[in-house]
């Protein structure tokens, strides 16, 4: 029997899956769970990025003690945030892209480099936490100076398991810097606004060996854990999907990406897959519901909620994707704010969440059928938000699309499949 090791980290918690092949299926088991969060130093949201380090290493060892014989392994995470280098030294801290640091720097941005030509030449949505902004607060605050590598934090993790540098494609997509035409770095932005060049080198595909750590192959899937998950996605036919979980994310595959004016108008984004395009938007998704429960509820179980949800009355609707929701100081508050005080009951919050998050995907769907002048009949939906029945059948009804909810671990499947294609 042959066994890989999935390392799957979320923005709240980490996992490591081992999966082999049995019967033609692939089978998994949780071996290690690790959480995750954000934290906040000097009035910014950082990551702990020695302690995610520490936890891999720890879930690499659980998972050798259970399965000794592990073919190989890899990482995906969340895209847009990485870790600069100087040398083999980090440069501290490591921000988190809902800090707010960007602010300021995106219209010095659009003066360098207007959007519309952004978008033209990347394809890649408006959000005010994509890399290319991040890095200007770098460049002006000089924390570029002397710095001669920058890692997305997957491509961190595996070197620091490795020692191999790598730039993997599918994350770099989120980074709105990679030339939809070419699928490499646009040195014409880069140059524009003044990147040291150092930091922007040759990609490399999904499926690439790096090394070995502890005797197991080290390799890249699709480190940007949408592009995993979208592999990992057991869909007849080609169908919008939803990676529903902190965010969601609504897209569907092309050919090729599509960049034209409804596409920008509708912040569609083109991020990498492996062999196709993933047209797809961010939605803001469970961090909306997440937070509700931290501050309404802590104790109380999502099956719960949910019951709680359905038997609101409430009608109340917020706009899901609005800025207020990125990283309020009270998510109560902005919801408060956002239907004018019109909650009162907790299931009310949740009901409105609910509900905005259906109205949502209904708004993003038909954006998506004009743009690629195609009509679908399914919606594949995967992640923990899958298993939200009440979710689900709001999505139905506000689609009119057929609702296939698979809750499965989609992004750990897709990993792992890459990996077993390696040769």
């Amino acid at each position: 029997m042959h066994y890989y090791l999935a390392i799957d980290i979320g923005a709240s918690s980490g996992r490591h899956i081992v999966g082999w092949m049995e019967n033609g299926a692939i089978e998994t088991k949780e071996v290690f769970r690790f959480p995750n969060g954000v934290h906040e130093q000097d009035g910014h949201l950082v990551w702990d990025i020695q302690g995610l380090t520490r936890y891999v290493k720890e879930g690499i060892d659980k998972a050798k003690a259970e399965f000794p014989q592990i073919e190989s392994l890899s990482i995906d995470t969340w895209g847009v945030d990485y870790v600069l280098l100087r040398g083999e030294e980090e440069v501290m801290p490591v921000y988190a892209y809902r800090d707010n640091r960007t602010e300021a720097v995106i219209p010095q941005v659009h003066e360098i480099v207007p959007f519309s030509k952004l978008y033209a030449h990347t394809g890649c949505q408006f959000q005010p936490f994509t890399t290319v902004y991040q890095l200007y607060d770098d460049k002006i605050n000089g924390r570029l100076e002397g710095v001669t590598d920058m890692l997305m934090m997957p491509e961190y993790l595996l070197w620091k398991l490795c020692g191999v540098k790598a730039r993997e494609y599918t994350n770099a997509t989120t980074m709105g810097m990679i030339n939809a035409q070419t699928g490499e770095f646009d040195m014409e932005i880069v140059e524009a606004l003044g990147y040291p060049k150092q930091l922007f080198p040759k990609l490399s595909q999904p499926g690439t060996v790096l090394g070995e750590y502890a005797g197991i192959k080290v390799v890249l899937c699709a480190t940007h854990d949408t592009g995993s998950a979208v592999e990992g996605i057991p869909m007849e036919g080609n169908h919008p999907y939803i990676s529903s979980g902190t965010w969601s994310l609504l897209g569907v595959k092309t050919p090729k990406p599509i960049t034209n004016a409804g596409s920008e108008k509708a912040n569609y984004s083109n991020e990498g897959g492996v062999g196709y395009n993933r047209y797809q938007k961010n939605i803001m998704g469970m961090w909306l519901v997440n937070e509700l429960q931290r501050e309404l509820c802590p104790d109380v179980k999502f099956p719960e909620i949910v019951k709680m949800a359905e038997e609101s009355k409430c009608e109340a609707l917020i706009d899901a994707n609005a800025q207020d929701f990125l990283a309020p100081k009270s998510m109560k508050a902005a919801f408060d704010a956002a239907t004018g005080n019109a909650l009162a009951a907790i299931g009310d919050y949740f009901r409105c969440a609910y509900r905005s998050l259906a109205i949502s995907y209904k708004q993003a769907i038909e954006e998506l059928e004009a743009n690629t002048g195609e009509k679908y009949e399914k919606l594949y939906i995967v992640g923990g938000g899958a298993k939200n029945g009440f979710l689900n059948a709001l999505t139905e009804a506000a689609t009119g699309k057929q609702v296939v909810a698979l809750p499965i671990e989609a992004t750990a499947l897709g990993n792992l499949k890459i990996q077993m294609e390696v040769k």
